[in-house]
């Protein structure tokens, strides 16, 4: 037993973990389960707690000068397939020891126990010199990282250390893939479909430039260390059912290697449109949060890892070799991107650590130990402690 853990609070923990699996959140969608997040942070004599403008939800402990922030999202992607779930997706249902379940793994795992942990480095009285904040942040499957804008901003928290509770399967989680999301429009002449010769067909324009994106993609794979790019979604714009198209637009999604830059695929995207009547733009997406709040993304992130010789890695290092008997055999890179993008960009030490097999987030019977739940919490606790 270590720093106050009992059997019962990792009971509690795990009860708190299935309540807020029944409750649907989808993207958007968060309001029920803030609320829900809010309460329970104040039940576990939080200082403070309360939803934001943006409908994060927020918690704090401790009031010294070092901050650190514990970030999940709250946000879920929609179950299209009920009928093929082995237990009911939003029942938290057990079975043969595993929790399943829609955010299961992404993420409430993560969430719940880095808001046990807090409220247990409170009470266990370690938080001399340090603020713990704990957000369940909205809209994360869509816009990574503007919750976390939204936040900082609206609460003028900079933290000194951020960890991000993704699920890692309890790995200690070094970094993330970079993204570059854009848009490349072809740009024709309308005409009658009867007369196709007088007019210019954008999607022909495009044909050209999708075997180019296909060509791209095969070229990055063969490449050691190279990412990935893909067409995500089409549509044509034309008068009518019987005018040739007058525009063209495809939507790609590019995946940045480590040694991988953002203005590297600006030049690959000038490559894609060469000699074409075509244009890119940066991919830009908007969503209204369940608040209200307006929430601008722009997809342009580049590739991040923390040394391991780090001083917050040697912290987890030293966290993890408290709670499971050893120091960690191996690290993890995350090939999706999180809300870390935001801290990392503004210079904050940033990790990952979280509950859950990442490979088993967003499919049909999304399950998790719940063990790896507490053990998560236990070492939000350790290094609560050590930072």
């Amino acid at each position: 037993m270590e720093l106050g853990w009992t059997e019962k609070y990792g009971k509690e923990l795990v009860e708190f973990y299935r309540r807020t699996i029944r409750i649907r959140s989808y993207s958007d969608e968060e309001g029920d389960v803030a609320r829900m997040v809010v309460e329970q942070m104040k039940a576990l004599d939080f200082d403070e707690a309360y939803i934001d403008p943006a409908g994060n939800a927020v918690g704090r402990v401790g009031s010294g000068a070092r901050v650190i922030h514990f970030d999940s999202h709250m946000d879920n992607v929609r179950v299209n397939d009920p009928e093929d779930w082995t237990a009911d997706p939003f029942g938290a249902e057990i079975l043969d020891g595993m929790v399943y379940g829609r955010g299961s793994v992404d993420m409430k795992g993560g969430l719940c126990a880095s808001v046990y942990a807090a409220a247990l480095a409170k009470k266990m009285g370690l938080l001399e010199g340090k603020t713990v904040y704990v957000t369940g942040s909205v809209c994360e499957e869509y816009c990574d990282g503007v919750c976390l804008e939204h936040f900082y901003r609206d609460s003028g928290v900079k933290p000194d250390i951020c960890i991000i509770c993704e699920p890692s399967d309890n790995l200690i989680t070094l970094g993330h893939t970079g993204k570059v999301q854009a848009r490349i429009k072809t740009h024709g002449v309308s005409a009658h479909g009867s007369a196709p010769e007088k007019g210019i067909n954008a999607v022909y324009e495009m044909a050209e430039i999708i075997t180019r994106v296909e060509e791209l993609n095969k070229k990055l794979q063969a490449t050691p260390g190279g990412g990935t790019i893909v067409l995500s979604d089409i549509s044509c714009v034309s008068a009518s059912l019987n005018a040739v198209p007058s525009e063209c637009e495809i939507y790609l999604d590019r995946r940045l290697r480590l040694g991988e830059s953002v203005e590297q695929v600006k030049g690959e995207l000038d490559a894609l449109i060469a000699g074409k009547r075509a244009t890119w733009e940066p991919g830009t997406l908007r969503h209204t949060s369940w608040t209200g709040a307006e929430l601008v993304y722009e997809p342009a992130h580049e590739p991040w890892k923390i040394a391991e010789d780090a001083p917050l890695t040697l912290k987890c290092n030293e966290a993890y070799e408290a709670v499971f008997g050893h120091g960690p055999e191996k690290y993890d890179f995350w090939d999706f991107g999180t809300n870390a993008v935001v801290p990392v960009s503004m210079g904050v030490a940033t990790i990952g650590f979280g509950p859950g097999e990442y490979k088993l987030a967003h499919m049909t019977n999304e399950r998790c130990d719940p063990k790896k739940v507490e053990d998560a919490c236990r070492f939000y606790v350790q290094l609560i402690a050590l930072l």
